[in-house]
């Protein structure tokens, strides 16, 4: 067996203890960097060897703080790999990653995978289509967008990990107004083109700058849709080999390739525009999908994208081979909302292709699995419906608006 390595993972939100369990069972150090507000979740604490609580959340952290906390723990053990587990957490992985020179994704690549700004541009010059956009930093380039763009426009904040915050947009007064309440934080933004036609992810993983995995999904009711009016969340994975399958596998190859992720998992957005359907790049993260898509997509595939990104972080750690598990092919799908109940009763929910339901409070979630994707539609169709008249509730609520 090859000698055991360090590895600090980050997290600001309670995920990944698939990962840090894959991690600690292939002989591993591990240790974890979260927030105090995280100290009573139901970590996996027998797989981490110990938790650092940091003040505050996302973007509250001392950066210099998590610097020094670190450069102490580092008299002791040498850190091998510093691990990112939230879109949060990348910039503050690759801060310290640059800090003690320790090899891994740096803050330029890390860019590529937070900063939205940063996406577009890389994607437009890797030749990748993307809706028409503008930074806001000169007034000049704002004016032109505004009028050479038809409207309607969404403002997005650059780094939200989430559909949170994102302003529609109709007319240039409207935009001008919006910019003015920005006032100085209107440099955190941009303003794009908004594109009618379907969302879909690709979650996949990379090793040494290839695709070993890749599964193609497509949200029924966008992310967008649900933070800003409730409703009910959907996504499935799509039919294997048909053209949009293709397609946009293809595109996912050439943004990997472009922002440089080297290995690791990944969790991609594009849209199939209603107007010429072809197929846009949206954004992407250099982490698995939040919203339980790692469960949905283990439903299908077999593949459990936590476990197996860090079996690839172990690998590359101790410079061995690593062996994709064999994928299934069979349909998944998930159907989550807020609940009006904290312990929402599914029970009666009791079709034989449920195979997860969502344990979080004041949410009613159920993913379905079956070897016929039709079978998938039908269930998510008539579960949504249900859930709408028996268990779901809007609410302003910031739960909603986080989807990690």
């Amino acid at each position: 067996m090859s000698a055991s390595k360090t590895f600090l993972c980050i997290s600001n939100y309670f995920k990944g203890n698939a990962f840090l369990t894959a991690l600690k069972k292939q002989g591993n150090r591990v240790f974890l960097v979260t927030t105090e507000q995280l100290r009573e979740k139901p970590w996996a604490f027998e797989y981490i060897d110990e938790v650092f609580f940091m003040p505050g959340q996302d973007l509250e952290w001392d950066m210099d703080l998590l610097l020094r906390g670190v450069g102490g723990l580092m008299k002791e053990h040498k850190i091998d790999a510093i691990i990112a587990l939230d879109d949060y957490d990348v910039e503050k992985a690759a801060f310290l990653r640059e800090n003690f020179r320790i090899s891994g994704m740096g803050q330029t690549t890390g860019r590529y995978f937070r900063d939205k700004l940063a996406m577009r541009i890389k994607a437009k010059e890797a030749g990748i289509r993307v809706p028409a956009f503008s930074s806001l930093f000169h007034n000049e380039d704002i004016n032109h967008f505004a009028d050479t763009v038809a409207a309607p426009w969404v403002l997005k904040p650059r780094s939200e990990a989430s559909a949170h915050g994102i302003i529609k947009v109709y007319d240039k007064e409207s935009l001008w107004r919006h910019l003015d309440e920005l006032g100085d934080n209107r440099i955190y933004y941009l303003i794009e083109q908004f594109k009618p036609g379907d969302v879909y992810h690709a979650d996949g993983l990379q090793l040494d700058g290839k695709n070993l995995f890749l599964t193609v999904s497509r949200y029924l009711a966008t992310p967008m849709e649900i933070s800003q009016g409730g409703g009910i969340f959907r996504s499935a994975n799509i039919l294997y080999g048909s053209e949009d399958d293709k397609k946009i596998k293809k595109v996912n190859e050439a943004i990997m390739k472009a922002f440089g992720l080297k290995n690791g998992a990944s969790h991609t957005e594009f849209i199939k525009s209603r107007e010429d359907g072809e197929i846009y790049f949206l954004e992407t993260a250099s982490r698995v999908g939040g919203a339980h898509l790692a469960e949905m997509v283990e439903a299908a595939t077999d593949i459990n994208l936590w476990a197996e990104w860090a079996k690839i972080e172990d690998a590359v750690a101790k410079n061995k081979k690593y062996e994709l598990p064999k994928v299934a092919k069979n349909y998944a799908g998930i159907v989550l909302t807020l609940s009006k109940y904290e312990h929402p009763d599914l029970s009666s929910f009791d079709d034989p292709e449920v195979c997860f339901r969502v344990p979080l409070e004041y949410h009613a979630g159920l993913i379905v699995k079956s070897p016929k994707q039709e079978r998938i539609m039908q269930l998510l169709d008539h579960y949504a419906e249900r859930f709408a008249s028996e268990l779901s509730a809007t609410a302003e609520a910031p739960e909603v608006k986080k989807f990690h």
